[in-house]
């Protein structure tokens, strides 16, 4: 039985939420909410849980500011663009800070010059050029290369929890598709009941109330944090955060391309004004766009649900979050990971020819041997050089 319920947000404006109660979900104009967009919103954990942890244990970053923002970027970001679009820690410069034990100044002017270079590269329109001149290819061989790292590092988490990282695919094989019981919250909520079963939940005693502190930055930090790590974070933004996404965006929902300008922008945006109350580096990223979208996420709601768990737990629980992240059963997460990995590579099914393959192994070999910048550098010199052969041959 379907229901519309109108809602009044200001006079002569209304809404119809329409709920569907054989379907758990409610629709507000283009979103929805429900369990499937609830499974999404957790597809990209892998990649927030570790980093998270070390920014807070090593960096000392307080988790109210850091989770808050992170939940207002994703709401911001979901009511904007309408599509889940994943915010996640920028990689490079999370495993810099940690390697070096970056104090929270540093991490935070880090932000902040993200976000001046982000809105220059946007504005000026370097990243479009850069996007418009980069070969399918070399695309896919960067979407090639962020499934074999990611099942690289889901296979680095299971440890050894065979059995348990077993058990998790079964369930995700069977359950990815059900919207009663999706298979990344039916994992998470397990893992939850993994953790009150070994005791990981019995230091988490009181609920407090927490709000994140605003913080002057220091700009004396920010040629240090672009020298230590910043100007090593671009290439890696523009191929995976950028480039990637925009492409996959289109891949996933063909009218409703989002360009690579608009992405730059975004970022630019965010991240120059996160540090402010403590958050951290952040980006898109096609792994995380790919994750989201293979456990259920189709709409912005993906994005305002995480958005609002994010907020919660900042407030409410940044006093044990580096607990209940730490705690939390790895396997599980490196199991969701190697599916999202096994996902993304399925994208090389529109590799044609041995000319694109060999740009596609190209841009693969090199970001697997060296990074991400390197691949992308090295594949674009590929296509560069078949392409000047194949006219040189006719």
């Amino acid at each position: 039985m379907k229901v519309r319920l109108p809602l009044i947000i200001r006079k002569n404006i209304v809404f119809c939420i329409n709920i569907d109660w054989e379907d758990p979900m409610a629709k507000i104009g283009s979103f929805e909410f429900s369990l499937r967009e609830l499974g999404g919103s957790l597809g990209d954990l892998g990649t927030l849980l570790p980093l998270a942890v070390g920014y807070i244990t090593v960096c000392g970053i307080d988790p109210a500011g850091m989770l808050v923002f992170m939940g207002l970027a994703n709401i911001l970001t979901g009511i904007i663009y309408r599509l889940p679009m994943p915010i996640e820690p920028m990689k490079v410069l999370a495993v810099m800070a940690i390697a070096q034990a970056w104090t929270p100044d540093k991490v935070f002017m880090s932000a902040f010059a993200m976000g001046v270079t982000w809105l220059i590269l946007g504005f000026s329109g370097a990243i479009t050029w850069i996007a418009s001149r980069t070969p399918q290819a070399v695309i896919r061989g960067i979407q090639l290369s962020l499934g074999l790292l990611l099942a690289m590092q889901g296979f680095r988490m299971i440890d050894g929890a065979w059995i348990l990282a077993g058990l998790s695919i079964l369930l995700i094989l069977v359950l990815r598709d059900n919207r009663f019981a999706p298979a990344s919250l039916v994992l998470v909520l397990g893992g939850v009941l993994l953790m009150a079963f070994r005791g990981d939940l019995s230091q988490i005693q009181s609920v407090t109330f927490t709000l994140p502190p605003l913080h002057p930055l220091r700009l004396e930090l920010f040629w240090p944090s672009m020298r230590d790590g910043g100007f090593s974070q671009i290439p890696l933004t523009a191929t995976n955060a950028v480039i990637a996404t925009s492409a996959l965006i289109s891949r996933y929902w063909p009218d409703r391309s989002v360009s690579a300008r608009h992405l730059s922008i975004n970022m630019g945006v965010m991240n120059l004004l996160g540090p402010f109350i403590g958050g951290i580096p952040l980006c898109h990223g096609a792994g995380g766009l790919a994750g989201q979208y293979y456990y259920g996420a189709r709409t912005g709601g993906a994005n305002v649900i995480e958005g609002f768990l994010e907020i919660l737990l900042g407030i409410f629980f940044a006093g044990h979050i580096a607990t209940i992240f730490r705690s939390f059963p790895m396997a599980i997460v490196g199991a969701m990971m190697i599916m999202v990995g096994v996902e993304m590579a399925k994208f090389t099914r529109s590799v044609r020819g041995p000319g694109e393959w060999s740009v596609v192994a190209v841009t693969v070999g090199f970001s697997l041997y060296l990074n991400m910048a390197a691949g992308f550098a090295a594949g674009l010199a590929a296509a560069w050089i078949i392409a000047g052969h194949g006219k040189t041959g006719n």
